[in-house]
């Protein structure tokens, strides 16, 4: 696939995408005589009107070639939103191929740069009858000089990368071959990478990271990411990503049915990998640094156990009331070490963390919760221009009663109700007075069948609220 930004659409293409605005529908200006009178008539027998959510497409002939033209109605102009403009562009190039000329004309070239990259995309590495895909190219129309289509671009490719990690099978991606990963496109995209093995992991005393990893054979790897896009500013933004490659639930055992996709747990891991791409492809002028604790949860002799007591890098002690509450184990440590030993003045953690988020808010929305409101209004207004969905739940002091224990300080679960809440607030325990938010992404990193301009698998969701609120706060 080629992308490429024209200022000139005298060339005659395959296919012609133009976006219509309501009551602003004009026919195609390279359009004359009776190519002109037939679309013109279409319109009129269609009653088109540029609608949000209609088009019209028809076969012609131009300039002695039989071609296609479509219209997309997006709508009253004022009211776009950026995902509608995406959404409108994925389902009209998503089906075409040969060579496409792509009108912009009204709205952001970016996005319909996001949009061409993502009608294209199809995670089918392991199938082995594969069809070769068609050649395309899109030749996107711009009025004037614009680098829309190097941050449309870095977007498209970082949500893309996400979506391939989460795709990718558990014997794939695992602690060891995720670090790799991230050190290869540490090169690529230009952020530093360090590693931490499990002799530096038992020597910061992350007893919590490392009670998860016990069992599995696979050995976990802390993975550290640094952005510093802002050198003459002291001030460093954190961001954890939950990185369990797969989970088993450990010795309290997941049903078969519920293992089965478990290689994305990792979602989080995934998302944050993802933003640090488009972030440092896009010279955003922050200082971001992200921390990934990977490992597995698995069983075996050795592995921690319901009724354990074990203790965390913050000091605080935890009984283990199930070992399938895991990720916020992880969690603790990697938001403690961020905190105390990257000196950030501010975190996000990022993780499929529960089940009860999907119970609660459903696939299309991502739950969080914050101990500061600021962060949490800029993050809304991040989730606004990417359309990705975010919704606020409430961490009230009466919800720590739930996770107390009788003989440690903490333990890792709070009972049946309000889930999501007292797993994101058992983190909260170790961030104390930094300004701090949780996104639980159980319900968003992850389609089951596709929507929007999402396929089935991994969405890649978050990556680009993540990147606005770094880029635009």
């Amino acid at each position: 696939m080629n992308i490429k930004l024209v200022k000139d659409f005298s060339k005659v293409y395959d296919a012609y995408v133009m976006p219509k605005f309501e009551g602003e529908v004009k026919v195609y200006e390279g359009l004359t005589g009776e190519e002109k009178l037939v679309l013109e008539k279409l319109i009129e027998k269609k009653e088109f009107t540029g609608k949000k959510g209609t088009s019209i497409s028809c076969d012609l002939m131009h300039k002695g070639r039989l071609v296609n033209i479509t219209y997309l109605g997006l709508g009253n102009k004022e009211e776009l939103r950026p995902y509608e403009v995406i959404e409108a562009f994925y389902k009209a190039l998503k089906g075409i191929d040969g060579e496409i000329l792509v009108g912009t004309h009204g709205v952001e070239v970016s996005q319909v740069v996001e949009a061409a990259h993502y009608s294209k995309y199809d995670f089918n590495k392991y199938k082995t009858d594969k069809k070769d895909p068609k050649e395309v190219s899109f030749d996107i129309y711009v009025e004037e000089d614009t680098d829309a289509i190097c941050e449309g671009t870095a977007l498209a490719e970082s949500v893309m990368l996400t979506r391939d990690l989460v795709n990718e099978p558990a014997n794939v991606i695992f602690p060891e071959s995720l670090a790799h990963e991230v050190t290869l496109l540490g090169e690529k995209c230009g952020f530093e990478v360090e590693i931490f093995g499990e002799e530096k992991i038992e020597e910061l005393k992350m007893e919590a990271f490392l009670s998860v990893a016990r069992a599995a054979e696979k050995r976990p790897r802390f993975i550290i990411m640094r952005h510093m896009g802002d050198p003459s500013s002291t001030e460093i933004h954190g961001l954890v990503g939950k990185g369990l490659t797969y989970d088993t639930g450990g010795l309290s055992l997941k049903p078969s049915a519920g293992m089965a996709n478990m290689k994305t747990d990792m979602g989080g891991a995934a998302t944050v990998i993802g933003a640090m791409a488009a972030i440092s492809r896009m010279k955003v002028k922050k200082n971001i640094v992200t921390v990934i604790a990977a490992c597995e949860n698995s069983i075996g002799g050795n592995a921690y156990r319901p009724g354990d007591v074990i203790g965390s890098m913050g000091g605080k002690t935890i009984e283990v009331d199930n070992t399938d509450a895991e990720g916020r184990l992880t969690l603790i440590d990697a938001v403690h070490y961020i905190i105390n030993h990257e000196n950030v003045k501010e975190v996000i953690d990022v993780a499929t963390l529960t089940g009860a988020v999907l119970v609660a808010l459903g696939t299309s929305t991502t739950g969080v919760l914050a101990n500061n409101d600021e962060m949490y209004k800029s993050l809304e207004e991040a989730s606004h221009v990417a359309g990705e969905r975010v919704w606020r739940l409430p961490n009230f002091p009466e919800y720590k009663e739930l996770y107390k224990s009788k003989i440690a300080d903490l333990k890792n679960t709070g009972g049946r109700f309000a889930g999501s809440i007292t797993a994101g607030m058992f983190i909260e325990e170790f961030v104390g007075e930094t300004p701090w938010m949780h996104l639980d992404i159980a319900g968003t990193s992850d389609a089951s069948a596709p929507y929007g301009y999402y396929t089935n698998g991994g969405t890649g969701q978050i990556v680009r609220t993540l990147y606005n609120y770094y880029n635009k706060k």
